[in-house]
């Protein structure tokens, strides 16, 4: 029977399992009155997330810190349909990234200044990631009481791009690696006058953490694959000049230095987290993706 380990909150718990490490597991009141070692009946448990290794765990506490508990079991709720039911295999960090997005897209909506995304459409070549972000947006309206609009399928949806990959349950980056990468990409940002600011702040945080996990992926996935045709790396060369000139010095300069077998999909991802970072708007020659 699962004894609790910690209480979040009324319908949220922590809890020791018997011989299988720990979890977390929603219910409606089912941490109420309860104390930590108190049993949870399983019958009550509406919704349960394993923690499989230290890294799960060591997630859960980091993302404590900042998000909200009913935001962080959303993301889990997420990223189990997105394993169990379209069997996609994503990369620990997913957990992270997707809650702090989750989160701050929740406080923009309620401080009336969500934008409707600008990130290129990517479903064609995505089916699997796209169809679990659709289902994210009912997971969250149902959990978070947030409607937030179609266009939103697409920021879901490219977290579990960007996280594609299978973990073997640690990380195996190195500390010098991870250093000698961040700075380099600080490095080129500065030529272009790119700092963090209070403006920017969430979209640099969210492309540090690619960059910090960017080693650590790339020794788990075939970096010789590449699974976004050429059509979109056209398409976004054409819509966001600035962002693909800065991106692609970055990737330039990573394979020159660090990983020469870096694959081509890394350069439309750094496309895309840069165009969001420096909010460049699409060309005017191509108004057709204007709504993207």
């Amino acid at each position: 029977m699962p004894k609790i380990a910690q209480i979040f909150n009324n319908n949220v718990a922590l809890v020791d399992l018997d011989n299988r490490g720990q979890a977390v597991v929603r219910g409606r009141g089912i941490a109420f009155q309860k104390r930590r070692g108190d049993v949870i009946p399983t019958k009550q448990i509406e919704k349960i997330f394993y923690l499989a290794n230290e890294t799960s765990r060591q997630n859960l506490y980091f993302l404590l810190k900042n998000i909200p508990i009913d935001v962080v079991t959303t993301t889990y709720e997420i990223i189990d349909v997105a394993q169990k039911q379209y069997r996609l295999k994503v990369l620990d960090y997913i957990y992270i990234t997707l809650s702090d997005h989750i989160y701050e897209a929740y406080k923009r909506y309620q401080a009336g200044t969500y934008q409707e995304t600008m990130v290129p459409d990517f479903h064609i070549q995505y089916p699997a990631e796209y169809a679990v972000a659709k289902q994210a947006l009912q997971i969250i309206a149902t959990n978070l009481g947030v409607q937030f609009p179609q266009s939103e399928i697409k920021n879901l949806a490219l977290h579990f791009i960007n996280a594609s990959g299978e973990d073997d349950g640690e990380q195996v980056f190195g500390k010098s690696n991870e250093a000698s990468l961040s700075q380099l990409v600080q490095e080129v940002l500065k030529r272009h006058h790119i700092t963090r600011s209070h403006s920017n702040g969430n979209y640099y945080d969210r492309f540090m953490i690619h960059l910090q996990y960017l080693i650590d992926r790339l020794q788990r996935v075939d970096t010789y694959a590449v699974t976004i045709v050429p059509e979109v790396a056209t398409e976004l060369k054409q819509n966001y000049p600035q962002s693909y000139k800065i991106a692609s010095e970055i990737f330039d300069e990573i394979k020159d230095h660090l990983y020469r077998s870096m694959s081509e999909d890394e350069r439309l991802y750094f496309i895309i987290h840069i165009q969001r970072l420096i909010n460049e708007a699409p060309a005017q020659n191509h108004s057709q993706n204007d709504s993207l």
